[in-house]
């Protein structure tokens, strides 16, 4: 049986629903989707760019704890409510998965809060040698 270990980001939601940001099992890492809300003022952007690019810092911290990067990201979905947010938030995902080109998926749904940015989850091996 391959060892798993829950990764909490502090999120109330966390606690009352029941889940973990992130969950390490075995040599993968698998993200809860995640938005772009900054637990350290406890506030959310009305900018869909700054959501993404704070949405990206709150999985490379859930990465971080687990012990890898995003240059160990091999599949990445992105949910938004809302299609014409996707292409202003490129150059950001550029910046953090340009190099690394993972398996990438894009969604439009609904969602059960209404937040304009996109929430992504992003699924990790760690490095061969390397267990978190």
């Amino acid at each position: 049986m391959t060892e798993r270990r829950a990764i909490l980001s502090g999120s109330t939601f966390e606690e009352q629903i029941g889940y973990a940001r992130a969950v390490v099992d075995g040599d993968w890492v698998h993200v809860s989707g995640t938005t772009g809300f900054d637990y350290a003022t406890m506030t959310i952007s009305e900018d869909v760019v700054e959501q993404a690019e704070q949405c990206l810092r709150n999985i490379e911290a859930a990465l971080a704890e687990a012990k890898c990067t995003f240059a160990d990201v091999v599949r990445v979905r992105y949910l938004l409510p809302d299609r014409a947010d996707f292409e202003p938030c490129w150059p950001i995902l550029r910046r953090y998965f340009g190099e690394v080109r993972p398996a990438a998926t894009m969604l439009m749904c609904g969602l059960a809060y209404v937040f304009a940015t996109p929430m992504r989850m992003a699924g990790c091996r760690l490095p061969h040698g390397r267990c978190a």
